[in-house]
């Protein structure tokens, strides 16, 4: 309902059945699905299809709720049990919007306000509030929503969230068109600190203003996300782009606005924030590698044939090419995400791809055989040294293109 009114394309829709019981449901071939929600699959379209229920707080988190699903539950009792009231709409058979909440004026003013107090009692929403601020261009969030969502992280319900469903719309906030909108959104009612105290401790941050004239370490961040989102880049780019610079939010004031030896610092924030949300190996290796290499990418104009070899085994570029590649779409988003600095040129990336493709293309199976005499450790060592020398001599031509 929503989507429709504001224009957009409408993914899923969800329906609303009132006056009818389970029993019913499944006497006309609809599918249950799950024990916790009166929720049914249609047999022929597979939409779902909800039973008008309300609910009441039983427990802290985000799971403590019991349902009540009864023929006598009313469409509006089932909206008024909805996060915000743009989300608190209904369209009739006949055409015709119900809208208790008055949730449509909100769309239009471009506002999320929250239905009832009731709010409150879903963590989960918090996130979904800021999720919706990353998606949605121009919206707000009502001062007394706002005011609600403080409430909440202080009396501790957002540290009852579970780490799979924190970072399940973390994931999904970051792949919506402006990402850093959801974490200035959390950010504002308290939640980063309590969800990603590292990313939130750089808030504030100096960095050398020749090199970031946005100078707050924070805002940097942003902007980079945003630029991965304009980009349309993967998932596991997009968070290696927010966690690349946590390490900064850990250098001693006194040394600010240089910040020494951060990669290695960033590093183990990285894995720690990784092991804490339970993030996929796949999205924590390309981060992890971003946060300790992205400071040698955007040197590699300067780096002889050798170390960019060095580089690419570190990497292990030779056997995850793909990763690799993807790490210098994060580096370039780092880079290009400063301000002033979102046109300029990232040579570096396409160095090192040239690179990469040329030391690829070393035939590793004809050196080795060319390395005569009986198989031992002192023959491996040769061969190997053998393979990188023809890599350093390829990295090398394209250095001189």
């Amino acid at each position: 309902m929503r989507d429709a009114l504001l224009g957009l394309p409408v993914k899923d829709r969800d329906h609303v059945v009132v006056g009818a019981t389970p029993e019913q449901m499944r006497a006309q071939g609809f599918v249950p699905v799950g024990k916790d929600f009166p929720v049914f699959l249609h047999p022929v379209s597979h939409e779902e299809y909800a039973l008008a229920r309300t609910e009441r707080k039983t427990a802290p988190g985000y799971t403590g709720f019991a349902f009540h699903a009864a023929p006598d539950v009313t469409l509006e009792q089932d909206l008024q049990r909805r996060d915000l009231t743009i989300n608190a709409m209904a369209l009739e058979e006949d055409g015709s919007v119900i809208d208790p909440c008055a949730g449509r004026a909100d769309l239009e003013q471009k506002i999320f306000r929250h239905v009832s107090p009731a709010f409150a009692e879903d963590p989960v929403r918090i996130l979904r509030v800021a999720r919706f601020a990353a998606r949605f261009a121009g919206f707000s969030v009502a001062p007394e929503t706002l005011a609600l969502m403080q409430q909440m992280v202080t009396q501790g319900e957002v540290d009852a969230l579970v780490p799979e469903r924190v970072w399940q719309e973390i994931a999904r906030g970051l792949m919506e068109a402006q990402p850093s909108r959801m974490f200035a959104v959390l950010r504002d009612c308290g939640a980063l600190a309590r969800i990603l105290p590292e990313l939130d401790a750089l808030a504030g941050v100096p960095q050398p203003p020749q090199h970031h004239p946005e100078i707050d370490t924070f805002v940097h961040v942003m902007l980079v996300i945003d630029i991965a989102a304009k980009k349309e880049r993967g998932l596991p780019v997009r968070f290696a782009a927010l966690m690349h610079d946590l390490g900064k939010g850990t250098t001693p004031s006194e040394q600010w606005p240089r910040h020494i030896a951060h990669e290695a610092r960033s590093v183990k924030l990285v894995e720690q924030v990784c092991a804490r949300l339970k993030i996929p190996n796949d999205v924590r290796d390309l981060a992890v590698m971003t946060a300790r290499e992205h400071g040698n990418v955007a040197r590699a104009v300067e780096m002889r044939a050798d170390t960019i070899v060095d580089l690419l085994e570190r990497c292990d570029a030779f056997r995850k090419p793909e990763r690799f590649l993807a790490m210098l779409q994060a580096a370039e988003c780092d880079h290009l995400g400063r301000t002033g600095f979102e046109d300029k040129p990232f040579p570096q990336a396409s160095l090192l791809a040239a690179a990469l493709s040329a030391a690829q293309a070393v035939p590793a199976g004809a050196i080795a055989k060319s390395v005569t005499g009986q198989y031992t450790d002192r023959q491996a060592e040769r061969i190997q040294q053998a393979i990188r020398k023809a890599r350093v001599e390829a990295v090398a031509s394209v250095k001189l293109l």
